[in-house]
């Protein structure tokens, strides 16, 4: 049964827990960002934390006096960056990561905390074999990129195996993977959280960049944040703008650029769109109190949440997202509580819902205060951190999965887990 960390405090005990990430800021990406947030507010709850990840960074943009290993702190957060040989298909090369692994052993950790998708830890994982409880955060089945899946399934099932929870981002994505449904004794939802004070009291410089594009572009603006990549349907987007009036904001880059350009191009709206690239986090916050609202018309599951529609409730900005089945996306902004759901792949759709934000200010100021609720309820980063540390007390007391007994550094037994209670009927997808 698929139990919701929802409620209580937490437990105050200080646990030494290792993130396994991919990489970490500031490197971009939505898992990257959760994972710093969750290791900050856990360290901030009084936990030893530390991250272990792939360095985003190519060979060539590396230091020259730059080690395999690389180690820094950040929030109180230990991070140590294992550098890239190469890289193919997604799949990071790092020869330094198996015996990074294997030294993790002698710091007595209480808990691994794995995040996925991530091919190089899970294969470094199933090589090294560590005995320290696991936990994993599935972000995201592997959608695309068949090759890579099927290449990599045995050793995601061996690890999932070990794991003692395997967690999803919201209560719904677990119904439209069959992937999962092979662990659905051990699934958990721990809904992603942000520090979300920056977005509500946003700084001078926000305001100031809010400012500027509100008087350099025709208004109202429209926003979309992230990757230029497929499952974004930023081509969705551009064929909407053509129906409606104003100027899409994007902030982001990706391997669709020059694509998306020609789009733009080729539907007569290229005057009408402002490329920002990356930005700063100031600048970004600014763009969410800049906007009528944030288009998110993602339309495939490899988009499991959408950590920037809490970002956008946050400050106040509807969320006009998409129905994909199975994917958490529609209950992280649900429709006429903080913003409005479309279809998948309907750009007139999302012109409509546009329109109807643009002309109907009763609507609009309804679900902008909705959206604040909604993300002060349960997106705070601090909620996030006390749930996860109730699952990983849960994950201590839980059976091995493995062989041999599992170490722990604060002495806890691998008791038969207990039976909880049944799943928190608020955080069902709506």
């Amino acid at each position: 049964m698929l139990q919701d960390a929802r409620s209580g405090n937490g437990n105050a005990e200080r646990l030494k827990i290792c993130h396994l990430g991919k990489y970490y800021p500031p490197a971009a990406g939505g898992i990257e960002t959760h994972v710093q947030t969750l290791a900050r507010a856990q360290a901030a709850l009084g936990m030893d934390v530390r991250v272990v990840c792939a360095d985003h960074r190519k060979h060539h943009e590396r230091p020259s006096d730059a080690s395999a290993v690389c180690e820094e702190i950040d929030g109180g957060v230990r991070v140590t960056r294992c550098a890239q040989r190469m890289s193919f298909n997604r799949l990071d090369v790092c020869p330094s990561l198996p015996g990074v692994l294997s030294r993790l052993t002698d710091e007595a950790l209480d808990v691994l905390h794995l995040h996925t998708p991530n091919p190089s830890m899970l294969l470094a994982l199933a090589l090294v074999r560590p005995t320290t409880p696991l936990v994993i955060t599935h972000h995201s089945d592997i959608i695309r990129q068949r090759l890579l899946k099927f290449a990599l399934r045995p050793f995601e099932r061996f690890i999932y195996r070990r794991a003692a929870s395997v967690q999803t981002t919201s209560s719904i994505y677990r119904l439209g993977s069959s992937f999962l449904s092979r662990y659905a004794e051990k699934l958990e939802a721990l809904p992603l959280g942000v520090d979300l004070s920056p977005f509500t009291y946003p700084s001078q410089t926000a305001i100031d960049f809010a400012q500027h594009l509100q008087s350099s572009y025709p208004a109202p603006i429209w926003l979309m944040v992230g990757r230029l990549v497929y499952y974004k349907a930023v081509h969705v987007a551009i064929r909407a703008l053509a129906h409606v009036p104003g100027t899409l904001v994007i902030v982001g880059a990706g391997p669709l650029e020059h694509e998306l350009k020609t789009l733009a191009k080729t539907t007569g709206v290229q005057h009408r769109i402002a490329w920002q690239g990356y930005v700063s986090r100031d600048q970004l916050i600014g763009a969410y109190h800049s906007a009528r609202a944030l288009w998110f018309p993602s339309n495939a599951r490899s988009e499991a949440f959408g950590l920037v529609q809490v970002e956008a409730m946050a400050s106040g900005c509807p969320v006009i997202n998409t129905s994909i089945a199975g994917s958490g996306v529609p209950w992280v902004s649900r429709h006429d509580e903080s913003g409005l759901t479309i279809p998948v792949n309907d750009p007139m759709a999302l012109a409509d819902a546009a329109r109807s934000l643009l002309e109907n200010e009763s609507l609009h100021r309804q679900l902008s205060e909705g959206a604040r609720h909604r993300a002060a309820d349960d997106f705070d980063h601090m909620t996030m951190a006390r749930r996860s540390v109730q699952i990983y007390h849960r994950a201590l007391n839980a059976a091995p999965q493995d062989p041999e007994p599992m170490r722990t550094a604060s002495g806890y037994r691998t008791l038969p887990r207990e039976i909880e209670p049944a799943e928190n009927t608020s955080t069902a997808g709506s």
